[in-house]
């Protein structure tokens, strides 16, 4: 085995929830005067810690985003969780593999504590998940493209970074598992491959994962 532990990204690696959240993000950007498309959200945030809309929209607008933002945005996420969110295909067989083959593997999520609690037990995924193998932002100063959160999950895990690989999807979080030292598959489902060009491997099915990991 090449690796040691399978750190998943959340959003768009495990459950389908990037085009729910970013169409809803550049909704209520638009409605509080920031005019933002899908796709520009997308650009600008997919991956992100939610600080990051915060400094963008301050940086472009000197402008600064209500302070009850972020609970807004969270409950129309939610609502909009509860009636449409599915896991990402593929994911409940990866995560029955790596269990079966006693690989360990952690979630290292942008999103918060209760963004990731919510999606997975809307998506069944919290019967993979306890705990100790769920890592959000909120843990740790920054979010990626820092690394500071990946490397947050190794520590807890007991796995030091070069013997930890990265499931993500977006080039900030590959530019957060590069700056933190490990390897990196590349998801593009959802990301043109070219976006993704720093990670070590490419995969378009999560079934991949169990592949490369050998």
């Amino acid at each position: 085995m090449r690796y040691d532990l399978v750190i998943f990204d959340n959003d768009g690696v495990l459950v389908d929830s990037e085009p729910l959240s970013n169409t809803l993000l550049a909704a209520y950007l638009t409605e509080l005067g920031h005019p933002t498309s899908y796709e520009e959200s997308l650009r600008d945030y997919m991956g992100a810690a939610m600080h990051r809309v915060h400094d963008l929209v301050q940086e472009r607008t000197g402008q600064r985003l209500p302070d009850d933002f972020d609970e807004v945005f969270h409950g129309r996420v939610f609502t909009a969780f509860e009636r449409e969110l599915e896991p990402v295909a593929g994911a409940v067989d990866i995560l029955e593999k790596l269990t079966a083959d006693g690989v360990p593997y952690c979630v290292a999520s942008s999103g918060s504590h209760e963004r990731i609690r919510v999606g997975h037990r809307k998506t069944g995924l919290d019967r993979w998940f306890e705990d100790g193998r769920i890592f959000s932002s909120q843990d740790v100063g920054r979010g990626k493209p820092a690394p500071d959160l990946f490397l947050y999950a190794a520590e807890r895990m007991g796995v030091p970074p070069k013997r930890c690989v990265v499931v993500e999807d977006s080039p900030l979080g590959v530019q957060a598992a590069n700056a933190a030292g490990m390897d990196v598959f590349g998801y593009t489902a959802m990301t043109p491959a070219a976006k993704l060009a720093g990670a070590t491997q490419l995969l378009s099915d999560l079934g991949e994962v169990a592949d490369l990991l050998v």
